[in-house]
Parts: structure tokens; C-alpha cells; sequence
């Protein structure tokens, strides 16, 4: 008899920790998870889920707008945000809810409480201490905001998936995808969005092409964009607040939201007593196995600020239970995951960016389309679409894809088999596209972009 409660004790219910711990149940393992906030994690919770609810309730501004040019006739539109919000806090309750059933029915038991490691084999939860063979860290991370003068003014994406009303001003704070996501929301649903961030262009990390692409969408969606630019001080002024810039410049809003970044739930956990060591980032330093610096502790998803993506710590979760509970070892390949940006228009990549390829493979062909979708051509909108294919020139294999324009992610995720198996151009070329559809184009680009002119210089 195991001188231990269980096979494998979790901290942390989200997406990842619930994936490991469902099946390493499945597998005859004693498990016990613990949360110290409903079920589900960041992204059924407070993340990915709510947040793309609130992107479909945006896009029907367009749906409305566009519907004229196909004859129809419908009277103004007028939404209430206190419908979408209570919707789709039903949709959340209802998810919570089955996350719970499924640990329940898998035999794992759930602990409500903060999990906090004691030493290297014992968590405590709520008071109540319990021993583990091996235990899994999930925690996920939490938004970041700089400390400057009156950032206790500004809310995060948590409380604007929960607001009470639709701001009639939002000035949003940062250049990453949550910003550019929440931009959309809150423009499509009627606000007038500033976005401030610091860098040249948004999506710092995407490809240049991606990245100009999208800020033109957005620009000519009324999203008025500030690049360059650092706000230095936020001021209460009546029911609203002022913003001050590096510039001199003042900014007027009725919300501030700073997407500014994450960081790992690392603090409070207890880490440090067990010996588990953290990177310069302040996240869990794993291997390939998931493995910390204590050998029987583990870590995944965003607590180790890798990837993250929450079909990646899911992909880790289940890994760690297939290895330790079912004699079939498995890591996970972090190379060539798709990801997308529910931006409007949405943003979708796999592979390598331009930058990127260069780098590391020197001579690269480049192909891209810019159109406007056929869909636009009746309903009179000027949104064009931007496509892009990455090229080895030595081996021809397809390095990358990267798409702005509806239906991106659905898109991509299906190129992103192809750049997994290591497809050709020759073969993207020789597969017969679907007519007439927009990503068909990712079979028909036949002409190279002209080498950048220093490259060519060289």
C-alpha cells in the first residue's frame, strides 16, 4: 500500500491540470486536484471562452451593415450588453459545471482551496494537508500593469469580460492580442477605442506583413491606434479619467484597460520549500518531460510561460499522465503550433515568420495575396484579406503561413497539418483548391515577392 494519499495530486484546475488529472484517473492513478476559483482556469473561465462569446456578439455589427448589399432591409440595430453578459455567464456556468462532472465521474477528487506545497510530497489546502507520489503545478499565470500614478483606476481582461455597461469611451493599453481582441469587441459593440502601445506595429512577434495588415483593418474600423507611445499617469476626473503620454498628449475615457502582459502563478505556491527552482522569468523551469528541478514534480501550460496556448497545456497534461500512468511515454513538440488572434478581422499563423526563416534558413522565397473577399464585392466593404506563405528555397518546404481575414483560424488550422509534415510548395501547388473560396489562394500563389532590396544588395 502506497505510503501516500495519491498517485498524483494537482495545483491548479484549469484546461491543462483537469486534462493531466482526468486521465492519469483513467489510467487506475489516485488523483486530488485542488482551485482556488471555479473550474476551468483562465481559459474557460476568464480567457479564450467568454472572450470569443463577446467577439461573436461584435461581429454581427458587420452582419447587419453587409446584409444591405444582398437586399436586405433591416431597421437600425440596437444591442444590450446586459443580455450578452448575462448569456454568456450562463455559457460559462454551464461549463464550470461540466468540467466539475468530468473530474467527478473520473474518480478524481476536488479540493476547494489555494494548494500551497508544504515540502516536496505534501500540499495544503483550506488548512487540510495531503501527501502525493508526484505532484503537477497548473496554476496558469494573471495579467500584469505597470506601476505608474494612478493605475488602480484601470481593470484587466478579467473585469471586462463582467462589465455592468458598455463604455462609451475605452482607451486600451498594450499591442498584443488580448488588446487587439478586446479593441474589436468594444469598437464592433459601438465604443470608440484608442489602443497605446509601445512598440512600432501590433502583435509584436507576428509576421511584419500580419502586423501592418491588421492595423490597417483596424484603423479603417474607426480604432484609432497610437504606436510609439507609453502612458506615464492616469487621473480621475469626474465619472472619467485622463490619460497623460510620454508625448504631452492627453487621452479622454470612460474605461481604461491595460493588457500589458502576464506572468506566471508562481507566488504563494509554496515552490520555493519544495525546491523547485523558477527561470529569469519567474516562471517553473521544466525539461522536455515537463519535469522541474525536483524530479517528481511537474509543471505545465502557462505557469511555465512557454507556449502559452491552452490547447499546449492540454497537450502537456496528457503527456505527463500517458507516461506516468500508462507505460507510454510521450513529450510534446512545441515547434510549428498554430495559434490565432481573434481580432476583427482575425489574425491566424503557423510556422515561421518571414524574420524568422531568414535567420535561420538564409534564402527564403516568399509568396502573398492581398485581395478583397468575395463577399465584399456586394456588400461594398473595403476589408481586403492578407495571405502569406514562408519558403525554404533549398528544400521548397513550406516554413510558414500566415493569414488575416475572416474564417483565418479555421483556415489555418488545417495548413498547419500540412507545415507539420514538412509539405512542399510543390505540393501546396499541386493540391487542386476549393472554387470559389478564399483559402483556396494557398494553393494558387505562384509568384514570388521581390527579394528586399538589402537582401538583394548582398
Amino acid at each position: 500500500m502506497s505510503k501516500y494519499d495519491f498517485d498524483l495530486f494537482t495545483i491548479g484546475a484549469g484546461s491543462g491540470g483537469v486534462a493531466s488529472s482526468r486521465r492519469a484517473a483513467s489510467y487506475g492513478a489516485r488523483v486530488g486536484i485542488c482551485e482556488e476559483s471555479r473550474i476551468g482556469g483562465t481559459c474557460v473561465i476568464r480567457g479564450c471562452v467568454p472572450k470569443k462569446l463577446l467577439v461573436y456578439g461584435a461581429q454581427f455589427t458587420d452582419a447587419f451593415a453587409d446584409a444591405a448589399g444582398y437586399g436586405w432591409h433591416v431597421a437600425p440595430p440596437v444591442h444590450d450588453w446586459a443580455s450578452l453578459i448575462a448569456a454568456k455567464n450562463r455559457e460559462i456556468d454551464r461549463l464550470n459545471g461540466i468540467y466539475i462532472k468530468l473530474l467527478e465521474d473520473s474518480g478524481v477528487k476536488i479540493f476547494e482551496g489555494r494548494g500551497r506545497l508544504i515540502d516536496a510530497h505534501t500540499i495544503e489546502i483550506a488548512g487540510k494537508r495531503v501527501t502525493a507520489e508526484r505532484i503537477l503545478i497548473a496554476t496558469g499565470g494573471h495579467p500584469t500593469v505597470p506601476a505608474i500614478p494612478g493605475i488602480e483606476h484601470v481593470i484587466s481582461s478579467n473585469e471586462a469580460l463582467d462589465l455592468l455597461s458598455l463604455p462609451r469611451r475605452v482607451v486600451i493599453v498594450g499591442g498584443g492580442y488580448i488588446a487587439v481582441e478586446f479593441a474589436g469587441i468594444f469598437n464592433g459593440l459601438g465604443s470608440h477605442v484608442t489602443e497605446v502601445f509601445r512598440g512600432d506595429e501590433l502583435l509584436t512577434g507576428f509576421d511584419d506583413d500580419v502586423r501592418v495588415a491588421l492595423a490597417q483593418e483596424m484603423r479603417d474600423r474607426g480604432i484609432e491606434l497610437l504606436a510609439r507611445t507609453e502612458i506615464v499617469r492616469i487621473e480621475k476626473v469626474g465619472p472619467g479619467y485622463t490619460l497623460f503620454t510620454d508625448k504631452g498628449a492627453e487621452l479622454s475615457a470612460d474605461l481604461v484597460m491595460y493588457a500589458t502582459g502576464r506572468k506566471p502563478n508562481t507566488k504563494g505556491v509554496g515552490l520555493e520549500e519544495a525546491g523547485v527552482q523558477l527561470n529569469k522569468a519567474g516562471a517553473v523551469a521544466v525539461d522536455e518531460k515537463q519535469r522541474t528541478t525536483v524530479p517528481h514534480i511537474y509543471a505545465i501550460g502557462d505557469v511555465t510561460d512557454r507556449l502559452n496556448l491552452t490547447p499546449v497545456a492540454i497537450a502537456e497534461g496528457r503527456a505527463i499522465a500517458e507516461t506516468l500512468f500508462n507505460d507510454n511515454p510521450m513529450t510534446v513538440d512545441h515547434e510549428n503550433i498554430a495559434t490565432a488572434v481573434f481580432s476583427q478581422p482575425p489574425v491566424a499563423t503557423v510556422g515561421l515568420t518571414e524574420g524568422q526563416a531568414r535567420k535561420i534558413h538564409g534564402a527564403v522565397d516568399i509568396y502573398r495575396a492581398r485581395f478583397r473577399p468575395m463577399k465584399h464585392t456586394l456588400s461594398g466593404r473595403s476589408e481586403r484579406t492578407m495571405m502569406k506563405l514562408v519558403v525554404d528555397r533549398e528544400s521548397d518546404r513550406v516554413l510558414g503561413c500566415h493569414m488575416v481575414g475572416t474564417d483565418a483560424p479555421e483556415i489555418i488550422q488545417g495548413l498547419a497539418i500540412a507545415v507539420k509534415c514538412g509539405a512542399t510548395k510543390r505540393q501546396f501547388d499541386q493540391t487542386i483548391g476549393i472554387h470559389p473560396t478564399a483559402a483556396e489562394e494557398f494553393v494558387t500563389m505562384r509568384d514570388k515577392v521581390p527579394e528586399p532590396k538589402a537582401d538583394a544588395a548582398e
